[in-house]
């Protein structure tokens, strides 16, 4: 049952609950948090060695030792930023576990940590951190009060946050233990597939006719039960009426894709999908096994493997038709291969989805994700509390192959039909949608987790829903929307849509911003519809992308080196020396908001070492430069002939940005972060400067003091309605302010910006 002896608690398949906010007790909390604890933890034996924790499933993952490590150092993480511990367990772990990878492309290089040079913790001490873990979990539930309902300003929400967190790493764990190769695996005591045929089989995959309709997404701020960030607030969406599949489609019906050469016939894909194809050299879904030695995506030492090997086809039940034929393929489900079950959904990405759609007709797509909505039948208020979610009723598991009820995939005609007709519109596999993934408007972001969402608000995440059948608590909610890259795997879906009348708009929503990517440069999301509408565009929920542009960039550059008298960067560097006269010695500094570098490259006549960090890539690839070459040109665009008015754009005059010769530009080091990480530490100094285009303050004010060595400062420049009172609300804990000043940002005239500047230092100093 656990021969590598992964279990700090006990062995359990069955998922509980989630818990109701307004009516938890602390022991109800106490039994999810070791249900999910130990769920994540029985799902790690089916590893059969060592050696499957330390491979890479995926090229573009990281080993199965990461993951099984992660969710536990985010309990830490999350705790120390609620206040609810002071002292970490290992400060090295917290780190090095603290985030994964999320490839830009398919063809990325592979992240340093999957070489076989990396070196990992033993599996013996990071089943020693669980377990230290897991007391502290107890220990914190057992002990903080518990005020009811559960809200998200408790700290309480950062708890749930490490809980559910965890869940979602159940499911996708799963999926890399899927991709490993099947020597490497075995099934857990318990584990069960689903049957291969239901009754007389699915039979026609029909087009069901839907009425337009309307529907609300998401759910207030106040719903009694975790959500993440993109889930909230709630958003009404006419939906003209439709035609969809019942089912998701098949592995028998897209058996019918595949051998009418689907794989080889570029005009049913679109431009990124075919280049896809070719690399991956695709013949058939990544969890169809054949005898042909196809390429499987692995990384690292795996990098030559393959599943599609003869010896892994297993004749060994019933086929398409129930008569063990099998058209030579296989299927890899989480520990085995069996025979390829035609009435189980297919497994693929968004990019093949788009190509069956393509290859049935021009009138087929998927679907949006307000559709799914429809798809689900009578829509009960979120105003009625939990009761509305079917996770939270007790009949889930009978209507859903959710839960982890079965741990495969199931005949899609097997669990009832909504009363819209359509089945597995909760559980079995996640269905892709046609929609960006983006936030409702309205969106904010949480400051225990305030990159969850956003950054993948970038056009090119698109929105699964509905779980699979190894969803479990909040990841198997009605309001549960997770995302992933059009290329990516998981156990995903689909269905095919049509719409009834072609002179209405689906209720499709495509992020129309460009995002601008360090190194790479900006990038337009390359829509896959087959037709568009303006009303389909919206621009990303992610300010911080919005915002990333040439126009803003040509303006930050004037403003921190073409600015002549009062130069606010100037002064601001002149207030920071005041603040560290008394500081010796000065060995290290951090500026968060370094933009273009002007402060950073300042502070390194004092400082040794000087960290600058942004989430703007454009002002990094400038900042960056400057540090490379010394120079940097710049549209100088501030002036109008008559100077009546003045404004930034990239289409006038060049200027050139020159470092001062007497700066030491080897002391400088810029990183694009959006969070501040626990690899940021131990600095002298620290000035925080750009709260005013974060998504969320609070969020970058939390981990201040965690940062710090006791005798630092902290210089923080906040909006004037974040005054010294209302940032002690946050940081008081820890930090005094020792200083407080009004500083006025004069551009030549274009704007006069007051700013409240702050001086900080520890309590103890």
């Amino acid at each position: 049952m656990d021969q590598l002896g992964v279990l700090t608690g006990p062995y359990t398949i069955k998922s509980m609950k989630p818990c109701d906010l307004n009516s938890s007790t602390r022991k109800e909390i106490l039994e999810y948090f070791e249900n999910s604890y130990s769920l994540n933890e029985t799902l790690f034996t089916a590893l059969k060695n060592k050696k499957a924790f330390y491979v890479c499933p995926d090229r573009l993952r990281l080993p199965l030792i990461f993951y099984y490590a992660h969710t536990a150092t985010v309990y830490i993480n999350k705790l120390i930023l609620a206040g609810l511990i002071t002292e970490r367990v290992d400060m090295d772990f917290e780190t090095l576990f603290e985030t994964g990878v999320d490839e830009m492309s398919w063809d990325d290089t592979e992240n340093y940590r999957m070489g076989g040079s990396f070196q990992w913790p033993s599996l013996k001490d990071v089943v020693t951190y669980r377990l230290k873990v897991r007391k502290i979990m107890r220990k914190v539930i057992e002990e903080t009060p518990l005020k009811l309902p559960i809200t998200m300003k408790s700290v309480w929400w950062a708890v749930l946050l490490g809980i559910e967190h965890e869940r979602v790493h159940i499911e996708t764990s799963s999926v890399l233990i899927r991709q490993l190769p099947l020597e490497m695996v075995t099934t857990p005591t318990g584990w069960k597939h689903a049957p291969i045929n239901h009754g007389m089989g699915a039979g026609k995959n029909e087009l069901i006719t839907t009425k337009a309709t309307e529907v609300t997404l998401g759910k207030p701020f106040d719903f009694p039960a975790f959500g993440w960030d993109n889930e909230y607030p709630r958003l009404s969406i006419k939906v003209p009426s439709f035609k969809a599949t019942k089912y998701l489609i098949t592995n028998k019906e897209f058996l019918e894709f595949v051998e009418d050469g689907g794989y080889k016939r570029k005009e049913f894909w679109s431009e990124e999908g075919w280049k896809w194809r070719c690399f991956r050299n695709a013949k058939h879904p990544s969890f169809w096994v054949c005898s042909s030695g196809c390429k499987s995506g692995c990384g690292g030492t795996l990098q030559g493997f393959t599943h599609c090997q003869a010896s892994n086809i297993q004749h060994n039940g019933n086929g398409l038709n129930g008569n063990g034929h099998s058209n030579g393929y296989g299927y890899r489900t989480m520990t085995e291969v069996i025979c390829l079950p035609g009435d189980w959904p297919v497994d693929v990405n968004y990019l093949e989805a788009k190509a069956y759609c393509a290859w049935k007709g021009p009138e087929f797509r998927l679907p949006s994700e307000a559709e799914m909505y429809v798809m689900r039948g009578a829509q009960i208020s979120a105003d009625a509390g939990v009761s509305c979610d079917p996770v939270f009723c007790n009949d889930f598991r009978e209507k859903y192959n959710s839960d982890m009820i079965f741990n495969s995939s199931s005949p899609v005609n097997m669990f009832t039909a909504s009363d819209s007709g359509f089945h597995d519109t909760f559980g079995n596999a996640w269905g892709w949608t046609e929609d960006n993934f983006n936030g409702y408007p309205g969106f904010q972001t949480h400051p225990y987790y305030d990159d969850f969402s956003d950054p993948s608000f970038d056009g090119f995440h698109n929105i699964i829903v509905g779980g699979s059948w190894a969803s479990t608590g909040q990841q198997a909610s009605w309001f549960n929307r997770a995302s992933f890259r059009r290329h990516f795997f998981q156990h995903v879906g689909f269905r095919l849509v049509s719409s009834i009348n072609t002179s209405d708009i689906p209720p499709i929503r495509v992020i129309s911003s460009k995002v601008h990517i360090l190194s790479v440069g900006s990038k337009e999301n390359m829509c896959l519809l087959p037709y568009t509408h303006k009303n389909m565009f919206v621009p990303t929920a992610n300010k911080q992308i919005l915002n990333d542009t040439a126009g803003n960039l040509n303006k930050m550059l004037y403003k921190q080196y073409g600015v002549i008298s009062n130069n606010y960067y100037g002064n601001l560097a002149e207030f920071v020396d005041g603040t560290m006269h008394d500081n010796n010695p000065l060995q290290s500094a951090l500026v968060l908001g370094c933009a273009t570098g002007r402060l950073a490259f300042h502070l390194s006549r004092t400082f040794s070492k000087v960290t600058g960090i942004d989430y703007s890539s454009r002002f990094l690839e400038a900042a960056i430069a400057l540090k490379r070459d010394g120079t940097f040109e710049y549209s100088d665009n501030t002036h109008t002939k008559d100077n009546s008015s003045k404004t930034f754009d990239d289409s006038w005059s060049k200027k050139k940005v020159v470092v001062p010769f007497d700066i030491d530009r080897s002391r400088v080091l810029f990183k694009q972060l959006t969070w501040i990480p626990n690899e940021l530490k131990d600095f002298d100094l620290v000035v925080l400067d750009f709260l005013d285009r974060v998504m969320n303050i609070e969020a970058w004010l939390l981990r201040l003091w965690k940062i710090i060595v006791p005798s630092a400062i902290v210089v923080i420049v906040s909006p004037t309605d974040w005054n010294d009172e209302k940032l002690a609300s946050v940081i008081g804990q820890n930090l005094k302010c020792v200083d407080s000043i009004i500083m006025v940002e004069d551009c030549d005239g274009v704007e006069h910006i007051a700013k409240n500047v702050t001086t900080w230092k520890t309590k103890q100093n």
